[in-house]
This record gives C-alpha cells, sequence and structure tokens, in this order.
C-alpha cells in the first residue's frame, strides 16, 4: 500500500465518540473546503459501523454547505430500520453546530433473481494508457504541485484530459481507477473508498461539453447531491471503468450519471450527481 493510499484509510477509520455518533479528521493540507468524497465516504462508513448483516447497495445524499477542513467531522447515525434482507442507516454530517452533509444508505443481503446489464464501452486497458502526472507534464511541461504529490487513487485518463487547451468536448468522459496499493479483506472499505473517489469525475462530465473549466474565474461548481448503488461486490484496488456523461444542464445545475465498470466486464457501481454550475457576474466575484 503507497503511503498516500495508507493515509485515505485512516482517514476513513472514523472515531467512535459515542454510541451512533463518530467523529471524522481531515488531511493536513490547504483547501479551501473539505471534499466531497470525502465527506460522503466517512458517512457511509459511519453507517456501516453500525450494521452486522448485509452490505451496502445504495446511499442517497445532498452536500449542504461547505465543509470547513479545520474543524473535525461528527457523524450522528440514525438507525432507522433493521429488516430481515435489508436495513437503512441515515447519518447527519455536523459542524459548527449545523448540519453539512445528509445520507441516507441501504444494506442488502444478496439474492438470487433476475440478470442483466449494459455493456461496457470498448476502451483501451489502464496498462496502456500513462499515469496521470506523465501527462500532464507531457501537455503542459510545468506540473502543478497537486500533481506532483502521490495520490491514493490512480487515475488513467481514456482520450483527452479534462484541462486539455484544445480537448474536443466529448460527450463521454472515461477515466480508469484503482486504489494506489493493495487494501484489506473489507468490503465496507473498498465501498468508502469507491465512494471516494466518485466524486472526482461527475462535475467534468458536466463541463465535458463546454468550453469552461474548474479554474475559469467566472465559474463556480459544486456537488449538490450524490447517489449511488453497488449492484455487485467489488474491490477498489483493481482497475475499475468510470464511463460518465451529463445528459442535461439547465438554470445552474447540471446532472452527470456514471457507472463503474470491472476489467471482466461487469457492472459493479451505479450513479448519478447533480452540481452546481453557476456562472458569475463580475461584480459577484467579490461578494
Amino acid at each position: 500500500m503507497s503511503e498516500s493510499l495508507d493515509f485515505l484509510v485512516n482517514l476513513l477509520d472514523i472515531e467512535t465518540i459515542e454510541v451512533n455518533t463518530y467523529r471524522g479528521k481531515h488531511p493536513k493540507e490547504e483547501r479551501q473546503r473539505t471534499f466531497g468524497g470525502q465527506v460522503a465516504a466517512q458517512a457511509l462508513m459511519a453507517a456501516g459501523r453500525t450494521v452486522t448483516a448485509g452490505r451496502v447497495h445504495s446511499l442517497h445524499s445532498y452536500f449542504l454547505r461547505s465543509g470547513d477542513p479545520k474543524v473535525p467531522i461528527l457523524y450522528e447515525v440514525d438507525r432507522i430500520r433493521d429488516g430481515k434482507s435489508f436495513t437503512t442507516r441515515r447519518v447527519v454530517a455536523i459542524q459548527h453546530g449545523r448540519a453539512i452533509y445528509n445520507l441516507q444508505a441501504s444494506f442488502h443481503t444478496d439474492e438470487v433473481s433476475i440478470e442483466h446489464q449494459i455493456e461496457m464501452p470498448a476502451v483501451p486497458g489502464p496498462d496502456t494508457i500513462a499515469p496521470l502526472y506523465e501527462r500532464v507534464q507531457s501537455e503542459f511541461g510545468d506540473v502543478d504541485d497537486w500533481f506532483k504529490r502521490p495520490h491514493p487513487i490512480d487515475q488513467r485518463f481514456v482520450g483527452e484530459l479534462p484541462w486539455s487547451r484544445n480537448r474536443h468536448q466529448e460527450e463521454h468522459h472515461r477515466v480508469w481507477i484503482k486504489a494506489d496499493g493493495t487494501l484489506p479483506e473489507d468490503p465496507l472499505l473498498h465501498a468508502c473508498i469507491v465512494t471516494y473517489a466518485s466524486d472526482m469525475s461527475l462535475v467534468d462530465a458536466i463541463l465535458a461539453p463546454h468550453s469552461i473549466k474548474w479554474d475559469d474565474e467566472l465559474f463556480m461548481g459544486a456537488s449538490l447531491d450524490h447517489c449511488m448503488w453497488f449492484h455487485r461486490d467489488l474491490r477498489a484496488d483493481e482497475w475499475l471503468l468510470y464511463d460518465t456523461e451529463s445528459p442535461i444542464a439547465h438554470a445552474g445545475r447540471g446532472l452527470a450519471r456514471g457507472f463503474l465498470f470491472s476489467q471482466d466486464g461487469q457492472l459493479r457501481v451505479s450513479m448519478v450527481q447533480e452540481g452546481l454550475t453557476r456562472i458569475l457576474r463580475p461584480k459577484d466575484q467579490t461578494n
């Protein structure tokens, strides 16, 4: 396990404060706000810590306020239902006495039933694609400090990078992702790491058909809500193809949907996210 992945595993090892109450820490780095994937993953971990049977099969959540990266996050779990085959949990993430994130997660004991799935797109394998650092360095020359640091999630972009100067505004946004190392045999941990990584590309899919980029001065982007369905067991330390697209952007919001396929073509996870796509007027920058 790489040092950066080991740090992510420790980041998700939330502290038990009281029955149904947990505390999450932050990375020691400069951020204006907490990464949404971190909050979602820690909240799912808090929910899973209270479940004794079944694996997570879905989560539905809302980002309510920006997280403060200088203050620990409290996660309060409501044990809504413990059924024979389904278990439901509600988690509220709190900072400064206010809710910043709300999650509902459902856990299910697998059953035998009907079977079908969509086909995995035909794309180059991850081993044929250069690591992200090398591609950014090749295209841009000078590399931002963020790209120089080790990262817990290895990303291999299929086709153009989201930040390419002359990208063709492709309809689909595809990237291979994998935890940078071997993880323990803990299904909840693998689901939480995939949840963490899933928030890294969906807003990029919303921007893909446009010339707007994340760092444009007159653009404000943020995750508004996030939903995931875990169809099959998965390993976050094996390559997963993250296939995303955006069916619509309108009225300051954009919708993205994504699918995670394992290399053998099995659909493991589906997700949908709505993101803020606010275009600022010049005077708004000072507000």
